[in-house]
């Protein structure tokens, strides 16, 4: 199976940065879907036009038969776990908050939330991906143990024909990081090193669950 990946959106310029990391990671081979958490009833009018909110952006990207999720939730963080849990996600990608400054990545308070033991690994779009565009042939690697992390940074490397760098010395167009090594199998945890990593980057970064590799290459995709 090639990787699932959920691209959580909300028509966001932040989110819309996170669309073109999904669109990416499309182009690697992954499955993208979008996702939409709504905090009203499902009869409620609002509903609807979260429905064409995830239209328009799967539309904007190029994938117009993407799956789309709209969740209803009291919490955007559990909705999203939720939903990962029920497809079987491999990947949830975020825009970083709103605050930040362009080219620099910094998860918000839902990706914080599945940073902290999150069922999958989380990827991040740096403030302003989407005017510059999103196209992954360097692959940096802050771990080279072996594990989970190294896999997956080669596994994505091959699958678009690019390079591993580990660890990076320059820019990069994605930045894979370990979860810290006493975390759960199959669950997100990051250390101050990673924190750090994901402060300091300039390009997407891509933290890896515990023990579980994302299987780019796993089966080739052409998205629609």
């Amino acid at each position: 199976m090639a990787p699932k990946i959920i691209v959580s959106y909300d028509d966001t310029d932040n989110d819309r940065d996170a669309l073109a990391l999904g669109r990416a990671l499309a182009d690697a081979g992954a499955t993208v879907s979008l996702a939409y958490v709504e905090h009203h009833r499902e009869d409620d009018p609002r509903t609807s036009g979260a429905r064409a909110l995830l239209d328009r952006g799967a539309a904007a990207i190029g994938l117009p038969a993407a799956p789309r999720h709209v969740v209803l939730s009291g919490s955007t963080g559990d909705g999203l776990r939720a939903l990962v849990e029920r497809e079987q996600a491999d990947v949830v990608v975020f825009g970083s908050d709103y605050r930040t400054p362009a080219g620099a990545v910094r998860p918000g308070t839902s990706a914080e939330r599945l940073l902290d033991g999150g069922p999958a690994a989380i990827a991040l779009a740096p403030a302003g991906l989407r005017e510059q565009g999103a196209e992954i042939r360097t692959v940096g690697l802050l771990a080279d143990d072996g594990g989970a992390a190294y896999a997956t940074a080669h596994a994505l490397a091959r699958a678009v024909g690019g390079e591993v760098l580990a660890p990076p010395d320059g820019p990069v167009d994605l930045l894979v990081v370990a979860s810290r090594p006493e975390a759960p199998s199959g669950r997100v945890a990051i250390s101050a090193a990673t924190a750090y990593a994901i402060e300091t980057a300039r390009s997407p970064v891509l933290i890896v669950r515990g023990d579980v590799a994302v299987p780019f290459g796993a089966r080739t995709a052409t998205p629609a």
